[in-house]
């Protein structure tokens, strides 16, 4: 059972094969962002808070993504059809139209339903259950380790040109090592 989380929702989580984690990012030195030809994928990253979508966009960046931002769930669904991602990571708990409620639209939405989810926040029992409930693909818990986001992200975007599933499919060494 992971620490950070109820153990119902970890069980819950891994019933469903979805990847739950937590980890703690180290302190590090200056990020430096770079354009990069030929990117590995397009991610729109979802955040109301601009330090952490800086973030999330220079780590991607680095890594080779093209990253475009939105400030809530409102302005992700105003652009998502003009920027066609690969990926989207998505806060919870953000003005105008919060996480849940942005996921639960885009997978409504025949033109957005198939697209790749991250659900990046506190991963509360709760949040777990709703993020389940809407199909969101992955949990990442903040704070979180870049290496792991652009992991989960990297994987959601190749698993993203294959046909969905109906359930959220995981790569976790926890899940794979279970046999599920």
């Amino acid at each position: 059972m992971n620490r950070y989380f109820g153990a119902r929702a970890c069980r819950r989580a891994r019933l469903y094969g979805v990847e739950v984690g937590k980890t703690r990012t180290p302190r590090v030195g200056p990020t430096y962002s770079r354009v990069v030809p030929g990117a590995s994928g397009r991610v729109l990253v979802v955040d109301d808070n601009k330090v952490i979508r800086q973030l999330i966009r220079v780590n991607l960046e680095l890594e080779g993504f093209e990253v475009v931002t939105a400030a809530d769930g409102a302005e992700c669904l105003e652009v998502v059809q003009q920027v066609r991602p690969d990926v989207i990571t998505l806060d919870v708990v953000m003005p105008r139209l919060d996480g849940m409620r942005t996921a639960s639209r885009l997978r409504a939405d025949a033109r957005t339903s198939a697209l790749p989810i991250v659900l990046v926040s506190a991963c509360t029992q709760h949040e777990v259950e709703s993020g389940l409930e809407v199909g969101v693909d992955a949990f990442l818990s903040k704070p979180f380790e870049p290496a792991e986001l652009v992991r989960v992200v990297r994987r959601l975007a190749e698993r993203g040109r294959a046909p969905r599933r109906t359930r959220p499919v995981s790569g976790s060494e926890e899940t794979e090592r279970a046999g599920r």
